[in-house]
């Protein structure tokens, strides 16, 4: 299949995604929101002539994070725009970037030749930066015809993903040799994008900037002072985060397990996607915890059993707050989320056995004693017992995540270093 037939295909398949849209937005509200954007109509009013980053949700926006502020650094005359295709990553987007009058945003539009000229001639950028695995044959084509250099950077490749690639080799091996720089995690998944047809001269393995991220002291210190505030100090506290729909039940279940050794444990939940807040919100209250959402700023007391964080963007300070964390969509068949976010503020990491999109990070962090992996409520609330109860256990697990981090950071560099000397 080439990029003609692709294109036709794509229309072909428009109702299909205008019925996807529609059901997302049955759960999702949000995506009834902003159509327009994803076919490059009434697109804001953006500066031209700076650097696009796309970041297709929630994990690859907070991936890009460190590499975009880095970038605001090395750049101060250029604007930013970040695209995504998600309203949970476009809220996340908006957080962090929240003070930064350089960052602009909007949805990517669809893979339409059309969309995507309109698109690039509406921000006209100097570089596209592509994080990790979302590539469109038509946007990459475009920045060609355009001479706008593109970037994968933090870029993964599985095995099964390389194989449907290679399956339309007419279609992936010339968009792959449009492609100016691929800034790869591992030789293997490097290897790979050559075999597909990326140009051996622009393939660079330069490792995972996920283990470069920085934490503001100001983070832990804003979490002490809080947790004195609800006078928690002492107790123990920990945070399920970014979990999926029937993670829950089971987290749930593992606290009041917990409860009978340490009644005043207490639990923070974070739900992964916004319109599950309310669901989850009812799900505590149903099951009899006495609980409070961290949206209503009313305060933790001694009563209080779950905290349910249901805000966007403040999910390194509820980590902060935490004495141990548990790392969502890994008890489901879900992939995982980041489990670096925790070591890097030095908690102990938890995780359910699914962590497909992690392994190699999921690997190290096993190797060195810094992940315990949980089946079910039992194995999830006797390993933070055990962690509660043996301090210095939880020390030496916290430390060896640090370490880990610390031993594989460089990636940042190196990408911004291959970024540099990109024409554009």
């Amino acid at each position: 299949m080439n990029r003609t037939l692709y294109t036709l295909l794509f229309y072909l398949g428009l109702p299909l995604v205008a019925v996807r849209l529609w059901l997302r937005a049955r759960k999702a509200p949000a995506y009834r929101q902003r159509i327009g954007e994803r076919f490059a109509l009434g697109l804001p009013a953006m500066q031209p002539g700076g650097i696009w980053v796309h970041a297709v949700s929630v994990g690859e926006s907070i991936a890009a994070a460190p590499m975009i502020r880095a970038l605001l650094a090395a750049y101060p005359q250029l604007p930013i725009t970040i695209t995504c295709m998600t309203p949970t990553g476009s809220e996340r987007i908006k957080a962090m970037f929240a003070n930064e009058p350089r960052i602009q945003h909007c949805y990517l539009p669809y893979d339409l030749p059309w969309a995507a000229g309109r698109f690039l001639d509406h921000v006209r950028p100097v570089l596209g930066v592509i994080m990790e695995t979302e590539l469109w044959p038509n946007h990459i084509h475009q920045c060609a015809k355009r001479g706008i250099p593109v970037a994968l950077a933090n870029a993964r490749l599985s095995e099964r993903s390389a194989r449907g690639y290679a399956r339309f080799a007419k279609l992936t091996r010339p968009m792959l040799e449009e492609m100016s720089w691929f800034a790869v995690q591992t030789e293997t998944e490097a290897q790979r994008f050559r075999d597909l047809g990326a140009r051996p001269e622009c393939v660079a393995v330069t490792g995972s900037i996920k283990f470069d991220l920085t934490i503001d002291p100001q983070l832990l210190t804003q979490a002490a002072q809080l947790r004195e505030q609800w006078q928690a100090t002492e107790r123990p506290l920990w945070i399920a985060a970014s979990t999926h729909a029937g993670e829950d039940e089971i987290v749930l279940a593992a606290h009041r397990q917990l409860l009978s050794s340490h009644p005043d444990a207490l639990l923070v939940l974070v739900p992964r996607h916004p319109e599950r807040f309310n669901s989850v919100h009812d799900l505590v209250v149903q099951q009899g915890f006495a609980t409070v959402r961290r949206s209503s700023g009313q305060p933790v007391t001694a009563q209080t059993s779950v905290l349910v964080g249901d805000t966007m963007g403040e999910l390194l300070f509820l980590y902060a707050l935490a004495d141990i964390a548990f790392v969502g969509g890994s008890l489901v068949p879900n992939g995982g989320h980041n489990l670096l976010e925790p070591a890097a503020l030095a908690k102990p990491v938890l995780s359910g056995p699914h962590l497909f999109n992690f392994l190699k990070i999921a690997a190290m962090l096993r190797n060195a004693e810094a992940l315990i992996e949980c089946r079910d409520a039992a194995s999830l609330s006797a390993a933070v017992q055990q962690l509660f109860d043996q301090p210095q256990k939880a020390r030496d697990m916290a430390q060896a995540g640090l370490a880990v981090m610390k031993a594989n950071q460089g990636a940042l560099q190196r990408l911004l270093d291959g970024l540099g000397r990109l024409p554009g």
